[in-house]
């Protein structure tokens, strides 16, 4: 019972920030994003009845400790969806993760997925994406987004069980050419991890209400922007819904921020980019490294403008990603 998926990381336009189940991963508000074809986790599952406990293995370097507890853990939630008269079957897990792990990149969206579509394929469970999208989120929230190409949207839900939380497409990879600049500046592990830092913000933050209040006009700023192909409108949506997601752990007790000096210094660049007649914006996730939105035509001047950024270590360009595939 072996099978091997691939599934791409997304960037976040409308972020993800505060959840109202820490268990079952609901968030406090939608989110949308764009899946990038420039990052991606390739894993293979196999359960074998001769293990005597789940195996896991990220870029061939076997893992235990928290990531192999989360891992095994939803091994054992895709087990449950399957009736097994035999007891529990153990697998082996084998991930090649092409994301930089833990530096502001979702490292655990691309990550997730794959596991999620792999373990399933497995052991012979069929599922509708939107089935598959509902158990990725209980792995981790934004992964339940790389179900899909091009623009996806977690729909919050309502439901106390989570059964209507789970990510929708709004647009397939190939609608819009529309192309991502990942600006790498520091590959080590960032000090608040997401989950601490997000959980911190909810409940401590004095701005966080309003963070949370000001979601469903971006919402339907941005997939209006979508809709019409308006490359200015969707990137000052989505640059503005950064600030204000970055502004809540300022106001967190104790207070933090996942940038650096050379953060900084990237958006100030792209300020300057547009203020010369380049439309260009920038999104951050959890931590310091920034993602720039641009067009085709305006490839060649932003990645040469980043890479002259003092601090700035690699520029990797995306364009829009695929959903779940399989090999």
């Amino acid at each position: 019972m072996k099978a091997t998926a691939r599934a791409h990381t997304n960037i976040a336009l409308i972020k993800y920030w505060g959840k109202r189940d820490e268990a079952l991963i609901l968030p406090t508000n939608n989110s949308l994003s764009l899946t990038l074809d420039g990052f991606y986790t390739t894993t293979t599952v196999e359960f074998r009845e001769a293990l005597t406990k789940d195996l896991f293995f990220l870029n061939e370097e076997p893992i235990t400790g928290d990531q192999y507890e989360r891992v095994t853990a939803f091994l054992d939630l895709i087990r449950s969806l399957k009736e097994n008269t035999y007891g529990t079957i153990y697998a082996e897990v084998r991930s090649i993760n092409k994301v930089p792990t833990a530096a502001g990149f979702a490292s655990s969206a691309s990550g997730f997925a794959a596991l999620a579509a792999a373990g399933t394929r497995a052991l012979g469970i069929d599922m509708s994406d939107a089935e598959l999208s509902r158990l990725t989120r209980q792995g981790s929230g934004s992964a339940c987004r790389s179900i899909f190409g091009g623009f996806a949207e977690w729909e919050k839900g309502e439901r106390a069980d989570g059964s209507d939380s789970y990510a929708v497409p709004i647009q397939p990879q190939d609608y819009w050419d529309i192309r991502v600049a990942a600006v790498v500046l520091n590959a080590t592990m960032k000090k608040v991890s997401s989950r601490a830092g997000m959980k911190r913000t909810v409940e401590t933050s004095p701005f966080f209400q309003s963070w949370v209040d000001s979601i469903p006009q971006d919402l339907e700023q941005i997939k209006t922007g979508i809709a019409n192909r308006d490359f200015n409108q969707v990137g000052r949506i989505a640059e503005a819904n950064c600030l204000k997601m970055h502004a809540t752990t300022l106001g967190a007790s104790p207070p933090f921020s996942y940038w650096h000096d050379t953060t900084m210094a990237v958006m100030d660049t792209i300020q300057q980019l547009r203020d010369n007649g380049v439309p260009a914006y920038f999104t951050i996730d959890a931590g310091p490294n920034v993602k720039v939105l641009y067009l085709p035509e305006h490839e060649k001047v932003v990645k040469e403008t980043l890479q002259t950024i003092p601090g700035v270590t690699d520029v990797i360009l995306s364009k829009p990603g695929r959903g779940i595939t399989y090999i």
